[in-house]
């Protein structure tokens, strides 16, 4: 294009920018809390239950306000349960919520421990999974956050998205995919439980949940995956951490500053910010 000056001179070829100057007034988000921690059997009387993932919760058109600064919270993983043994066993510990401005998921419920009669998962986001009473429940909302942990010992900790199964080796409930931050990726996956059976295999449920231990022949449990929410596989694993993220269209300005070290990205039309620590965010 060209441009015409006052007193006749002009100018070619010339590309305007926009530059964006404004803050966004919403932006969508998804907030997921810490796994809950594995239970650990009693030899004697039960085996343990998974951990329940860690609560998820996401949409769009969450107002947020310029100026001020919005904490962003990671809830860490629960603890595994790391005593126990043929001296009695007992329950993972639940874990910790996440938070971004009026937004909180709950962490999820830890496994439940095989000492007599047995310990129920802990209520969370997800539910844990049995330890041979009763599972954990999940958060039903509304909006749901997460589901039951499997009943009898060795149930499966609930995912964000379904039940665990029931034990012994029961599997973790699924996760639910998000693509928030420009892949899909799946968050909130249950832990297994655990058990002494050679023919049974407890797996994880996807997003992040871990396996269960299979006594017989060795097959050792795993930790929920840090980043996702995921549970803790029974016997003796933590939770994983939870996750923050939010986006809004890159035609408002980027944030002022943040904290937490979040990672940041355009692309797609969007600014991208995801935080696997605590901090925060102005616009």
């Amino acid at each position: 294009m060209s441009v015409t000056l006052t007193g006749g001179i002009t100018f070619s070829g010339i590309t305007f920018v926009t530059v964006a100057t404004e803050a966004p007034p919403t932006v969508e988000y998804l907030v997921v809390a810490g796994g809950g921690g594995n239970g650990r059997e009693s030899f004697s009387t039960g085996l343990g239950g998974g951990g329940g993932a860690g609560g998820y919760l996401t949409n769009t058109g969450l107002s947020v306000s310029s100026g001020s600064a919005i904490t962003v919270t990671v809830g860490a993983g629960g603890a595994g349960y790391v005593s126990g043994g043929a001296s009695g066993g007992g329950a993972g510990s639940n874990g910790s919520n996440s938070e971004f401005s009026t937004i909180t998921t709950s962490g999820g419920g830890g496994g439940g421990g095989g000492v007599s009669p047995g310990i129920a998962g802990g209520n969370g986001g997800s539910g844990g999974g049995s330890g041979g009473v009763g599972a954990g429940t999940g958060t039903a909302g509304p909006p749901r956050q997460g589901y039951n942990g499997g009943t009898t010992a060795g149930g499966g900790g609930g995912g964000a998205g379904a039940i665990g199964s029931n034990g012994n080796g029961g599997n973790g409930g699924n996760g639910v995919s998000s693509s928030i931050s420009g892949t899909s990726t799946t968050y909130g996956g249950g832990g297994a439980g655990a058990t002494y059976s050679n023919s049974v295999t407890p797996t994880g449920g996807s997003g992040g949940g871990g396996n269960g231990a299979m006594y017989y022949i060795e097959q050792a449990p795993t930790a929920g995956t840090a980043g996702l929410g995921g549970g803790a596989g029974s016997t003796s694993r933590a939770g994983g951490s939870g996750v923050v993220i939010i986006r809004y269209a890159d035609s408002y300005s980027a944030a002022s500053s943040t904290t937490g070290s979040p990672t940041i990205t355009v692309a797609g039309g969007y600014r991208v910010y995801k935080w696997t620590s605590s901090g925060s965010i102005t616009f």
